[in-house]
């Protein structure tokens, strides 16, 4: 089962996922003045949480999502020890209008938190409509910028994997970074990121490069972008191309117009691993990304395949973690569990891809492993921490 994470005992668990970034329009986020809000619970009754999934849109992907969610979510149910979850499921498709009508209704209904939607826009929409009714929303959006207030993500977002990578590659004397990103909205997105990871960490940022997203506006953009790396004397570039999209094209560009991987560093804000076929490419050799802690994600895997006869969605363990992040701040008797002040508790939680906690801003940070491309395999250079406090976290 999921467990808060103790500080003198390992925790045991049957426990995120690939970097699937859902990146909507910016909203503000809205929540209420209180520090500490959140409903106050009877940890001894059957707590009440919703589950709104992106079920009702018509769409077979949102369908097969928002079943696999629920599948999630149950398993964790049943993965609890002295905990009573009554788990009540709502359909908000994408649109943003249905998410806040559903919350209103789950909250009406007796909800004490609300664990989803997946998109950013719904779920900001969701925050919205229960701030005042001091309820707070665990979305599994990785959008940020939805984060504050009483709506939390629990997505992989670009600020975490950007800040272990500089982190790491900074211990290896990495201090000057070209970013190079895609002109979409994740592109600058993940530019923001990577540039906030670089100066907090006490680096520099020796150029930023954008490109178009087709093949010909990539290979049009190389020079250009090759040049400002050489000239501004990067240790590094920094991509934020996705592997199954732009990132095999780039990273082939760059290597042919002088971006030599053995003399500048390659680093990668997606999940390289995601494309095996990828890590043939000559420009990934030696590049650097970070993966999941994949015993605890194999260990998830395996426990759904085996209560539901099919592979999980990468991202149904957000409800998973939703689920046991809950459980272990009710099994632990306060009624104040499910306030920000115990959500945001610095230890943290043992999750379905290593350990996870939720910040104050309403943002969240996961442990992650360093891994690198050698010979067309992965090696990871350095593994997932298994509590917060150390390299990797």
């Amino acid at each position: 089962m999921f467990a808060r994470l103790p500080s003198t005992r390992k925790a045991v668990a049957y426990i995120f996922t690939l970097m699937s970034f859902v990146w909507l329009a910016a909203c503000e986020p809205v929540g209420p003045a209180n520090d500490n809000n959140g409903r106050r619970i009877d940890p001894n009754a059957t707590v009440q949480v919703a589950l709104l999934v992106p079920g009702g849109s018509g769409d077979g992907t949102d369908s097969l999502l928002a079943s696999n969610l629920e599948n999630a979510a149950r398993l964790a149910i049943s993965d609890l020890n002295g905990v009573s979850i009554d788990l009540r499921v709502y359909n908000t498709g994408a649109d943003p209008v249905v998410a806040a009508s559903v919350a209103s209704q789950a909250v009406n209904d007796g909800a004490k938190i609300i664990l989803g939607p997946l998109f950013g826009e719904a779920a900001n929409a969701a925050g919205i409509a229960v701030a005042n009714r001091n309820v707070n929303v665990l979305a599994f959006s990785n959008n940020t910028s939805i984060a504050g207030g009483n709506v939390f993500v629990l997505g992989a977002t670009f600020q975490n994997t950007a800040n272990r990578l500089v982190q790491y590659s900074g211990r290896q004397g990495i201090s000057r970074y070209a970013v190079i990103h895609g002109d979409d909205v994740a592109g600058q997105a993940g530019r923001d990121a990577i540039t906030t990871a670089v100066r907090n960490n006490g680096g520099q940022v020796s150029s930023i490069e954008s490109y178009p997203l087709s093949q010909q506006g990539i290979f049009n953009s190389a020079r250009r972008i090759s040049a400002s790396t050489k000239s501004g004397g990067a240790d590094a570039v920094f991509l934020t191309a996705g592997v199954n999209a732009d990132l095999p094209i780039l990273a082939t560009a760059l290597r042919d117009t002088g971006i030599d991987p053995a003399e500048t560093q390659y680093i990668g804000l997606t999940r390289w691993s995601a494309a095996p076929q990828a890590l043939a490419l000559p420009g990934l050799q030696g590049g650097l990304f970070t993966l999941p802690d994949q015993n605890m994600k194999n260990l998830f895997e395996s426990r759904y395949a085996a209560a539901y006869g099919d592979a999980p969605h990468p991202l149904s363990g957000l409800a998973y973690d939703g689920i046991a992040a809950i459980g272990a701040l009710v099994a632990a008797g306060n009624a104040n569990a499910l306030t920000k002040l115990a959500l945001t508790s610095p230890q943290g939680f043992q999750g379905t891809a290593g350990i996870f906690r939720l910040l104050p801003n309403g943002q969240n940070q996961r442990g992650l492993a360093v891994a690198t491309v050698r010979d067309g395999s992965v090696v990871v250079l350095e593994a997932a921490p298994g509590s917060f406090g150390g390299a990797g976290s």
